[in-house]
């Protein structure tokens, strides 16, 4: 069994509108504000093009800064470091753990990342994060120049990893980027909350360990 994390708001946490909150309070007093401000930022072609190794961090945050008519400094002093802040998830990284543990006792069982990330963010959470020894291997978008949910990525790591779609488990946080996974005969989990993941993830292990080969 393959079973696919996606990281932000997976394994790492992912909070867009508190962020925003934090740096530019006076842009965003409600929760409502908030979020409409990081739907602006993070959900906007110039981000995404980011998350796939189009633009450099600079470029975004210029373009960004103008377009939404933020200062320049503060939106840079949020998206300069954001890669030396993230964390995990406890529960949600006690689970992948687990699951590199229990490999012993089910040999076939194999893991993996897919994560619509940038490079600069990619490569500082591989530096400081221990839970990547757990993988077998992943993609992140910034190093391929595609992203979620195009087919592309997908097929690429199954094609690195030789995946099996009806042996893999795909687990995201975004909607689209599950169906996607369902349209290429993976199973998968839309992960809302990370702390119900591990009772979900077990039960589909068993499911499928119960199933005839």
């Amino acid at each position: 069994m393959n079973v696919v994390f996606d990281l932000g708001a997976v394994l790492i946490g992912w909070e867009p509108a508190r962020l925003v909150q934090a740096h530019f309070p006076q842009r965003a007093p409600t929760e409502a504000a908030a979020m409409q401000l990081a739907r602006a930022l993070f959900q906007h072609e110039d981000w995404l093009n980011f998350d796939a190794g189009l633009r450099s961090l600079d470029d975004v945050v210029a373009r960004s800064a103008q377009r939404l008519e933020l200062p320049a400094h503060q939106l840079q002093d949020l998206l300069g470091p954001l890669g030396e802040r993230l964390q995990p998830i406890p529960e949600t990284e006690a689970l992948l753990r687990a699951l590199h543990a229990h490999r012993a006792r089910q040999p076939g069982l194999r893991l993996f990342y897919l994560s619509n990330m940038p490079q600069p963010y990619a490569r500082a959470l591989e530096r400081r994060l221990g839970l990547f020894e757990c993988f077998d291997g992943g993609v992140f978008s910034g190093d391929v120049k595609r992203i979620k949910p195009h087919e592309e990525i997908y097929q690429l790591l199954a094609w690195r990893h030789q995946l099996e779609a009806e042996r893999t488990l795909f687990i995201d946080d975004t909607a689209a980027n599950v169906e996607m996974a369902r349209a290429l005969g993976w199973s998968a989990i839309h992960c809302t909350a990370p702390a119900a993941l591990p009772a979900q993830v077990w039960k589909r292990l068993a499911e499928q360990a119960g199933s005839p080969r």
